[in-house]
């Protein structure tokens, strides 16, 4: 064995010492609030238990205004600033609060509930709601109910098919009994068709029919081709066809509809065009009231569309669209799956009418007196 493996390994460089033997500075900090100006490891015995929580202390310090050295009360605490202490005390927050929250910002002169209706037995007939379909509709009125103010007016309109009318009817028990519960009293009205909100048609020979009207028509004329097999099928028999078969084969005809032009169907534009003349009627002769609509699922996802500016996809059974109509025709804001979007109110005289200047061959003749009427 040689010297050199001997030798003790060279000794590592001293590094500088880091331990500390006071408090960290928030320790510190606290004993020397405890010490209220004393030492801090000193507590200034003020006659309380010093087991309590320091927090509690000052809490119960402030409920009986014995410490005079509590924090500094805030600097509308006692001052009459015309705001509402109570309702800041709620929300857990310091700001000023305005009396209403509502004259914080644009006024709404007009609040729109568009709702879907409620579970159905079928697309193939007419046959209404399910029981849970009618239990998701009272309980959607119910839930309004929670943020109608006294005295306020409701309107309750829906499209003309049994299973809108039957949730606007079960929306119309929920929210009578919301208020019951509530002990609020509102002017609720009466059910009434208003056909701005129908769903979006489909010419036939036999005239404009719902979907659903037109797939029982489409069944007809279907098995009487299946059984003559001779002859070319309708334009319109094609495209009923390929909406259908859509949605048998499990995809989502109303995705379909919204981006494979068909001539005989209605197309979107012309159904938001006409979703925006009925509020634009609920405005100007209902100003100031609460509407809740009553419809079908493919005219509230174009409008959602429309305003959003991309597809938030399908609403489910009694899913809403929110709109709030500004005082002194400042627009709109739309709520759809917790997003707002502000909107412009369409002027519709402003808007193109691509029915103009066609013949009434070129287009029904019960088409356009719908959209006359509309």
């Amino acid at each position: 064995m040689t010297t050199s493996e001997l030798q003790p390994p060279p000794a590592l460089p001293t590094l500088p010492r880091t331990e500390r033997n006071d408090a960290p500075a928030y320790l510190q900090r606290y004993l020397e609030r405890e010490g209220q100006g004393g030492k801090p490891h000193e507590i200034v015995d003020r006659g309380i238990d010093k087991d309590t929580p320091l927090y509690l202390r000052r809490f119960r310090d402030r409920r009986s205004g014995a410490n005079p050295l509590e924090a500094p009360v805030p600097e509308w605490e006692g001052v009459d600033l015309g705001v509402t202490q109570a309702r800041a005390r709620m929300t857990k927050t310091k700001e000023i609060v305005p009396p209403d929250a509502v004259s914080a910002g644009p006024k709404t002169l007009t609040q729109v509930h568009i709702i879907r209706h409620g579970e159905t037995q079928g697309y193939s007939t007419e046959s209404g709601l399910t029981p849970l379909g009618g239990w998701q509709a009272h309980r959607r009125g119910f839930d309004i109910s929670k943020g109608v103010r006294e005295g306020e007016r409701i309107r309750i309109v829906c499209a003309e098919t049994n299973r809108a009318r039957q949730t606007a009817e079960h929306l119309r028990r929920g929210l009578l009994d919301g208020l019951t519960m509530w002990g609020r009293t509102a002017e609720v009205s009466e059910i009434d068709g208003m056909e701005e909100f129908r769903n979006f048609q489909v010419w036939t020979p036999e005239g404009l029919r719902d979907v659903t009207g037109a797939f029982r028509l489409y069944q007809k004329e279907m098995e009487k081709y299946e059984r003559v097999a001779h002859g070319d099928r309708p334009v319109w028999l094609v495209e009923v066809d390929r909406f259908w078969r859509t949605q048998q084969g499990g995809g989502d005809p109303i995705t379909y509809w919204t981006q494979i032009p068909m001539l005989c169907f209605e197309p979107p534009s012309a159904t938001v065009r006409r979703f925006w003349a009925g509020i634009r009627r609920i405005q100007q002769e209902n100003p100031g009231d609460r509407f809740i609509v009553a419809t079908h699922s493919g005219p509230i996802r174009v409008f959602a569309m429309a305003a959003h500016g991309y597809d938030p996809g399908e609403p489910y059974n009694t899913e809403e669209v929110i709109v709030k109509l500004m005082e002194g025709d400042r627009g709109a804001f739309l709520a759809y799956r917790n997003r707002v979007s502000e909107v412009q109110v369409p002027q519709l005289s402003e808007l193109p009418d691509w029915w103009e200047g066609l013949s009434g061959e070129a287009v029904p003749t019960s088409l356009q007196a719908r959209e006359a009427r509309s």
